[in-house]
């Protein structure tokens, strides 16, 4: 057998989709309009929390964390599904599928892990403001973010190799848009039950552990919130925690529906729709929830726009 051929027999084969040809060109489209909303949202956020002094908080520097790990996740699937949608062959190599699978594990996991943190940042911000600024310091939010950075990274380092060492024959043609580990797993000629097992007691852990502080530290605002006497207070305490409870609730839906849901009650193309929503929608509602809702983003976004306008650099070279 040529070389080639051996390379080639490595290959998997991502079908995609599953897309009618005739509306190919509004559906990649549509998803590269949101790969582009998505990537300028989050970069535009992170340029906003690293120029303006008044978003130099630890809420923002673990938002723009989010907004890193966002980035990262829609730039691991939708390029190769976007060159897929217009390429005949739709192969993706094995070692390619393989970083693939572990890019998406750590991002995803560090998300989870990063997600359930910034819940014990809103409870601090809540239940105890005035120690806030010494329980939150830089130390505490390097620790926040590399804590979860390391593992979400664990996670990819101990299912990858696992999962790329499984013996696959036969068809090599996963039916996913990307290679999530239980669309690769269905392709392999051995018993990986135990394998499955492993996983599974992995993904629940890595949600167990920030639902599990996510439940505390809301359940502890909750009753601060309840002893407060002033309606304003607790409207701005309902304020600061309503979108990290809303990107939190969408997020961990999705993922429980992929990894902790029995197989029973999967199907590929409801399998592909969830994952879509949590690798493509997901990373551009993050920026948007956030900023839409809090008027410091927004403020910071005007000061930026009436520094970068026309009339305020002629208005400045006058004065």
């Amino acid at each position: 057998m040529k070389p080639e051929n051996q390379t080639l027999s490595l290959d998997f084969i991502l079908v995609g989709l599953l897309v009618d040809d005739k509306v190919t060109g509004v559906v990649f489209a549509i998803i590269f309009s949101i790969f582009v909303v998505a990537l300028s949202a989050n970069t535009v956020m992170i340029f906003l929390i690293q120029v303006d002094s008044r978003l130099h908080t630890p809420m923002y520097f673990l938002l723009s964390q989010l907004s890193i790990m966002d980035t990262l996740v829609i730039c691991t699937t939708v390029p190769k599904l976007l060159i897929n949608m217009v390429s005949e062959e739709k192969t993706i190599s094995f070692v390619g599928c393989g970083i693939q699978i572990f890019l998406y594990l750590s991002v995803i996991g560090s998300e989870f892990l990063l997600l359930g943190l910034m819940a014990y940042d809103r409870y601090v911000a809540v239940c105890n403001p005035l120690r806030y600024p010494v329980l939150m310091n830089r130390r505490m939010c390097l620790l926040l973010a590399g804590g979860s950075w390391f593992g979400g990274s664990l996670d990819g380092f101990l299912l990858t190799p696992i999962t790329m060492n499984v013996p696959y024959c036969g068809s090599r043609a996963i039916n996913h848009f990307f290679c999530e580990i239980p669309a690769v797993l269905k392709l392999s000629c051995a018993d990986s039950s135990l394998y499955e097992t492993l996983m599974y007691i992995c993904c629940v852990l890595m949600l167990l552990i920030p639902i599990s502080i996510v439940s505390t530290s809301y359940s502890l605002i909750l009753l601060t919130v309840h002893r407060m006497r002033s309606a304003d207070g607790r409207k701005k305490a309902f304020a600061t925690c309503s979108s990290h409870l809303t990107v939190v609730s969408i997020f961990c839906g999705a993922a429980f529906y992929t990894y902790v849901l029995p197989q029973s009650y999967h199907t590929p193309e409801t399998d592909k729709v969830v994952s879509a929503f949590y690798t493509i929608i997901t990373p551009v509602l993050n920026p948007l929830i956030y900023s839409l809702r809090n008027k410091d983003v927004m403020g910071a976004l005007k000061k930026v726009f009436l520094k970068c306008s026309p009339t305020q650099k002629i208005l400045a070279s006058d004065a």
